[in-house]
């Protein structure tokens, strides 16, 4: 099981090193485009803040959201907001996130999250913990992929591997950073490709937040991922 404890204590330092970010910004800053497309900042800072309350009804058992159109029209509600609303938002909203998983629990059981999607409770933090350090990469406020902690990197990119591991789409591929490596597409039984990259790089182009230009590959072009 994943250690809940120490994801929480990593989320909560990830949402302040955002709000001491975005907190230096102005009402026209948050108005800007952020690097995710058709979203300005203000849209990414309202994602975060109602993300958070979604994740305290998985933990509370309620469906993640009503609808994926209330999911969304939240979101653009919210997005034109000034800085200051957006700020204690996305603070307050945390908060109640990190009180709701105070509560004594079993974090064992099964949660569904959206469309379907179950996992395990313990898994929720880390999945916050995502959302808050890549959100916080496309605001395009300075914080960069090499910026995230290390063990963040290596765990999402375990988690990335492992999720389009034995896609049809995906061919059988091999990722290394020169020290550690992970397989994920099909099962070999044809050529296998191997990726080879800086960590920031390989947990991009797995994210989508990067085309791979920077990636070494050989057997094949690099393999087309689908959508997250």
């Amino acid at each position: 099981m994943m250690d809940h404890a120490h994801d929480l204590a990593s989320v909560r330092d990830a949402t302040d090193r955002l709000l001491t970010a975005v907190g230096k910004l102005d009402n026209a800053s948050v108005t800007e485009s952020s690097r995710l497309p058709g979203w300005s900042r203000g849209h990414v800072l309202a994602h975060l803040a109602r993300n958070a309350d979604a994740l305290v009804n998985v933990l509370e058992g309620r469906p993640m959201y009503v609808s994926g159109e209330a999911r969304d029209a939240d979101i653009e509600r919210d997005a034109p907001r000034p800085l200051d609303a957006q700020l204690a938002d996305v603070r307050e909203s945390a908060a109640r996130f990190q009180d709701v998983s105070a509560v004594p629990a079993d974090w064992s059981r099964t949660v569904e999250l959206r469309n379907g999607v179950t996992d395990s409770a313990s898994r929720v933090p880390f999945r916050r913990w995502v959302e808050v350090e890549l959100h916080h990469v496309d605001l395009g406020i300075g914080y960069e992929l090499e910026d995230l902690p290390a063990e963040f990197t290596e765990r999402e990119t375990d988690f990335l591997a492992a999720r389009f591991a034995g896609h049809p789409e995906v061919p059988p591929t091999r990722l290394t950073d020169g020290t550690r490596a992970w397989r994920t597409g099909r099962e070999a039984g044809t050529t296998e490709v191997t990726v080879t990259g800086p960590p920031a790089d390989l947990l991009g182009w797995l994210a989508g937040r990067r085309e791979g230009s920077a990636l070494r590959v050989e057997g094949g072009p690099l393999p087309a991922l689908p959508p997250l």
